[in-house]
């Protein structure tokens, strides 16, 4: 598990998550945008909590290593949907929102 700390909030999650919401924080700023990311994580009281994540251009996060050894909430939800938007600028769909797969018009795409 690994701590999250944003603003004076530390929170514990899986590694898994914490480390996508990194690089989704990260993509944000790059990029200018923003977005909203719902993640189940462990509260500084040791009781479970869902946490919803403001990301964009000014968000800072701190993320570090723990010797937490509790089981990890689950994100599966949210690790699919921040992969999904990772995937989603590294290979955007082509131009006219057309679903390369498919060829279909993607009509939930946004950037």
């Amino acid at each position: 598990m690994k701590h999250v700390t944003m603003a004076d909030k530390s929170l514990l999650m899986g590694d898994t998550v914490a480390d996508l919401l990194a690089q989704y924080a990260a993509l944000m700023a790059k990029v200018s945008s923003g977005d909203t990311v719902r993640v189940n994580a462990i509260g500084d009281d040791g009781d479970p909590v869902e946490v919803t994540f403001v990301l964009n251009p000014g968000t800072v996060l701190l993320i570090e290593s723990s010797h937490g050894t509790g089981e990890e909430p689950d994100n599966r939800e949210a690790e699919e949907y921040i992969r999904d938007r990772l995937d989603r600028f590294e290979f955007p769909p082509v131009a006219g929102g057309v679903d390369s797969m498919s060829g279909t018009p993607d009509l939930d795409w946004e950037p």
